[in-house]
């Protein structure tokens, strides 16, 4: 191989590397979405970006942020020539967001969406899309914040992305899929949708929902004492809720369309701290000892170091 050709090839792997898309069309716009078109438009992984979503001030408010090149309510203006269409509604809604936009898309459009739950998602999806052009995705990164002003670059940075696609979905649209990801600092890994869901289930979703309990039971406490809890909640009682100050809208949405994989790790957790109830109600002190012991080695353990996500991961 010559100099020039050596060069050549080398200059096509980078392009092949970086996706570039005509337009990418955000439908929502909150920390998600707005994230990743803050490092579409850093990057010019984009010919332009565009966004729609219900609220007027959502999309006046992301214009203003310079997140996108335009903004409207309307779903099917914004879709119009976008080869990229990214879902960013929550879960419950996504079907509508697809019935919505499936009539004006591109016949090259890819679809993708930036949910955390991804069999419920496939299910809502797959009547109105082309499901070979429909490449199901869950950026593992996110923070307690939400809308169009929690957006921030480099989000997405060491971060996993998981992709779910079917049996038929189109390899070339997986490939541009995994292809934008990775530009944005995602480590990119393929699954099946049931075990996603089993896997978040029990890394973020349990989590979320011991942490708002937390909360509610602390709250509860605070209203029998009139006052005297929550003021001095320490570092700890901080770090652990912190997470419960996430979108309400959206957990929700995740708790109810990924019912059985919660359930089955709620129903895990009660024996778990039923265990627990015991040996500390028969003073068991060996008992306690080994369980702290097992949960610091895991907690400490190099799999769970490498597999950290930014705080409040949806």
């Amino acid at each position: 191989m010559t100099d020039t050709s050596f060069g050549q090839a080398c200059a096509e792997r980078v392009a092949d590397a970086v996706p570039r898309f005509d337009q990418i069309t955000f439908v929502g716009i909150g920390l998600i979405n707005g994230s990743l078109a803050r490092d579409a438009r850093r990057l010019g992984l984009a010919g332009r970006l565009v966004a729609t979503a219900r609220r007027r001030e959502t999309l006046d408010q992301a214009l203003a942020l310079g997140l996108v090149d335009a903004a409207t309510p309307d779903a099917a203006d914004a879709v119009r020539g976008a080869d990229l269409v990214v879902l960013g509604t929550p879960v419950g809604a996504s079907g509508e967001a697809a019935r919505a936009v499936a009539p004006f898309l591109r016949p090259d459009a890819i679809v993708t969406d930036v949910g955390s739950v991804k069999a419920r998602v496939l299910d809502l999806v797959a009547p109105h899309l082309d499901t070979r052009r429909f490449v199901p995705g869950h950026p593992v990164a996110g923070a307690e914040t939400s809308g169009p002003a929690a957006a921030v670059e480099h989000l997405f940075r060491d971060r996993w992305c998981i992709l779910t696609p079917r049996g038929d979905t189109d390899p070339g649209a997986v490939a541009r899929v995994a292809a934008l990801w990775r530009a944005v600092g995602s480590k990119v890994e393929t699954m099946g949708a049931a075990q996603h869901d089993k896997v978040l289930a029990a890394v973020s979703h349990l989590p979320h929902l011991l942490a708002f309990n937390a909360v509610n039971t602390a709250g509860d406490v605070e209203h029998a004492l009139q006052g005297e809890v929550l003021k001095y909640a320490a570092g700890g009682f901080r770090d652990f809720t912190r997470i419960a100050g996430a979108d309400p809208a959206m957990w929700r949405d995740v708790f109810l369309h990924n019912k059985p994989a919660v359930l089955e790790l709620i129903g895990r957790y009660v024996e778990n701290l039923s265990a627990l109830q015991r040996a500390i109600r028969r003073n068991e002190a060996d008992a306690l000892f080994d369980s702290f012991t097992s949960a610091r080695a895991i907690r400490r353990g190099e799999a769970l170091a490498a597999g950290a996500s930014s705080p409040g991961m949806p």
